[in-house]
């Protein structure tokens, strides 16, 4: 009786092989439904007549922050006069701008050329973590710029000791290891959601707000965790940078000269524009809910704060100062001089 029920659960039961054969291709099937090769980038494909315009102005968006960060570049390496706390931070926020920039725009250039609007899965990974590291290392580098111009207008005395060279060393490297690890943070939370084989990314690059939306699971927890992390990188600075400059206008105000006060006031204005442009669009996108995000506007936000602001910081940062400008003209004169 027992050797006939065997031989009859036997006949039942599946081969073990094949049952692990089984699993085997459904996990593979799995991990190429939530792990594309490949995503789409649908940008504006659905507004064609946008194409050549966009491509128009990122182009020229694009030229202008090459050349105005990498001048700045090499005007503050070159003169020892702008060597400098101010200018030492000024140059590491040239190179991040250039590296934002490179990170997204060249690639949105190329498939608007080519009427391509595809970006590997291993391209998109990489484009969302460096964008996201170098746009935290952007908001704390901001806030380190804001608290030397307060320790130099409300502590001059004390800025030779303030702001000394280790310092300055101590507060970039914070900057870039702050900015890299909450890149990886994020990103590992966003790329571990399961898509379900949804390919088709409703931006010009691969950011967060918009991987979350191809999710195809409940994102309330992750979208929680982001909106923590994003609070530290966003709002935290951006309080430092209010506080930095209130006590600079309070300083400004004591200043006797009119003349005096409207330069001061100025420059300020003028470095709080750029502040507010790029922080406030980044709030926009990071500080809300993907869904509650409208789908064109989300689009428009993010080349403010991801390719405008950096075209933007050289202009103002350089042609609004005097020691600026007077080591432009330093370095021209040399240049030519020697090729007389």
């Amino acid at each position: 009786m027992i050797s006939i029920f065997n031989l009859v659960f036997n006949m039942c039961e599946p081969p073990m092989g094949q049952y692990y054969a089984t699993c085997t291709v459904r996990h593979h099937e799995l991990a190429n439904e939530s792990s594309p090769k490949e995503f789409v980038l649908l940008g504006f494909s659905d507004k064609p007549w946008l194409q050549k315009p966009l491509f128009v102005l990122l182009l020229i968006s694009y030229t202008t922050t090459i050349f105005g960060n990498v001048s700045i570049m090499i005007v503050c390496i070159l003169d020892p006069k702008l060597h400098t706390p101010m200018y030492f931070f000024l140059t590491n926020l040239s190179i991040l701008d250039l590296c934002y920039t490179t990170s997204t725009v060249p690639h949105i250039l190329m498939n608007i050329s080519h009427n391509k609007k595809t970006i590997s899965y291993a391209g998109c990974v990489a484009q969302l973590i460096i964008f996201l590291a170098l746009g935290a290392t952007e908001c704390l580098l901001l806030a380190v710029m804001s608290f030397d111009r307060y320790v130099a207008i409300c502590r001059p005395l004390h800025y030779v000791v303030i702001m000394n060279p280790w310092f300055c060393l101590r507060m970039i490297a914070f900057s870039w290891f702050t900015g890299f690890s909450n890149s990886v943070l994020q990103s590992s939370l966003t790329l571990n959601m399961p898509r379900c084989g949804h390919q088709e990314v409703d931006h010009f690059f691969c950011e967060v707000p918009a991987l979350l939306k191809l999710s195809c699971a409940d994102t309330k927890s992750i979208v929680a965790e982001l909106f923590f992390f994003s609070v530290l990188i966003l709002l935290i600075p951006v309080t430092l940078i209010l506080i930095s400059y209130g006590f600079i206008a309070q300083a400004v105000l004591r200043i006797k000269s009119a003349e005096g006060r409207r330069k001061a006031f100025g420059t300020c204005g003028s470095h709080m524009v750029v502040v507010s442009l790029f922080f406030g669009t980044s709030i926009y996108m990071y500080l809300q809910p993907p869904s509650s995000t409208s789908k064109d506007w989300g689009k428009i936000v993010s080349l403010f704060y991801g390719i405008f602001t950096p075209m933007l910081n050289p202009l103002i940062y350089s042609l609004r100062n005097k020691d600026m400008k007077e080591a432009f003209k330093r370095l021209m004169l040399l240049v030519f001089y020697h090729k007389k």
